[in-house]
């Protein structure tokens, strides 16, 4: 089937946008806009009322229910909002994946669900759903009653193939399961420390940041931890922050890793995200963490800025997380880059089947997006990780499928 592109906003930068060095940047300032003045007053309320750690700040500043960046109504995702993730920089990304889905079917003798935790404007859903067999069914896990919305809409004509779930009413164990998230754990809320310099243990010197108001703005204030789970996380990892320096945890990636594994009785995970492994995310060398707003396509680190208009990210900590799942019962197959793993699904080919029947204008505009995809700079640069509940048979068809792709 010919899926269209859809490359049509040329200078956009495509993705949440990271440096690509291995040292910490300060992006430059964006000029404050409008902020969501209710959400406002109810953080300054929530702050009245005690301190308000900067991981309860950002779930409120994406999650409210009714005043939070992911429940408005304003496009977040694609030309019109503020990234683009990298089903939306063109259909070659979700073809090439489901090379790798259908090789799951096949090894499990036949066509299951896919779910796909937190499935944006509908996009990777709707190209999913074009190109694999008509007996798969979808299931969307999606928080944002906005959201879900628009993947109704985008995926009205698919009916019954489709059905949304809570994270409360999902299913566990599912047979012949295919669990996707893509830029999932960047956008959980996260708590941010600073270690302190000076001798003594690091648990002593470990500060946490709260979010105060001074002068009717909002600001950073260190004070004591509010869990001692924070201590614990980094004891665990065998890594702390070095001293003086800002970093981020988040406590929620793997739970909810251990959830979504259990979705599987038997199939596979599949996770595309930001993240360093434990060492490099905690580096000495990391002074400022990687904690970012984006806006218009735009990025800085003014998380108090624009409260409710900007999405907030933080990079993931890809050996916990991997850890996660195979805690939980998985195999890891394939772990690597984006740019790796879409190489080894046949990526070039797509572009190369594509070129009779086309125009050279289109040619050029998938010839950009697949580059874009690829980069190591930008997207190419995201964690691509499959891990698999099963049979043998069903995590060697998925290596082999990876070809060179196994980090």
């Amino acid at each position: 089937m010919c899926l269209e592109a859809r490359h049509d906003a040329p200078g956009l930068p495509a993705g949440r946008w990271y440096d690509s060095s291995e040292t910490a940047v300060t992006m430059p300032a964006l000029p404050n806009t409008t902020e969501n003045a209710a959400l406002r007053r109810l953080i300054a309320e929530r702050i009245a009322a005690g301190p308000l750690t900067f991981r309860d700040f950002m779930e409120m500043a994406l999650y409210h229910p009714e005043h939070g960046y992911y429940s408005s109504s304003r496009p977040t995702v694609g030309r019109d909002g503020d990234f683009i993730t990298s089903p939306e920089v063109h259909p070659a990304f979700t073809y090439t994946l489901s090379a790798l889905i259908t090789t799951a079917w096949d090894a499990m003798g036949g066509p299951g669900t896919v779910v796909e935790a937190g499935a944006g404007n509908g996009t990777m859903a709707a190209d999913l759903l074009a190109v694999l067999p008509p007996a798969t069914r979808y299931r969307i896990i999606e928080a944002s009653p906005a959201l879900e919305a628009t993947q109704r809409q985008r995926l009205r004509d698919y009916g019954a193939r489709v059905e949304w779930a809570s994270w409360e009413s999902a299913p566990a164990g599912g047979e012949r399961t295919v669990v996707i998230t893509n830029e999932l754990f960047d956008a959980l809320p996260v708590h941010r420390v600073r270690m302190e310099d000076g001798e003594g243990a690091p648990e002593s010197r470990l500060r946490e940041i709260y979010v105060v108001e001074r002068d009717g703005e909002l600001d950073d204030a260190p004070g004591e931890v509010s869990t001692p789970e924070l201590a614990a996380y980094f004891r665990r990892a065998g890594v702390w922050p070095g001293g003086g320096c800002l970093a981020e945890v988040n406590l929620a990636a793997e739970p909810l890793m251990a959830r979504l594994a259990g979705m599987v009785g038997q199939g596979a995970v599949i996770t595309f995200d930001y993240g360093y492994e434990t060492a490099r995310l905690y580096a000495p060398w990391r002074r400022e963490g990687t904690l970012l707003s984006f806006y218009r396509h735009t990025s800085d680190t003014q998380p108090y800025a624009r409260v409710g208009r900007q999405d907030l990210t933080a990079h993931v900590d890809w050996t916990a997380l991997r850890a996660a799942g195979e805690s939980a019962g998985l195999t890891t197959v394939i772990d690597t880059t984006q740019s790796e793993l879409l190489a080894a699904l046949g990526i070039g080919g797509y572009l190369a089947g594509a070129v009779a029947g086309t125009g050279l204008e289109e040619h050029l505009a998938r010839r950009r997006a697949i580059s874009e995809l690829l980069d190591p700079a930008g997207l190419g640069r995201i964690r691509a990780m499959v891990q698999y509940r099963g049979d043998a048979r069903l995590g060697a068809a998925l290596k082999a499928a990876g070809g060179s792709a196994h980090g």
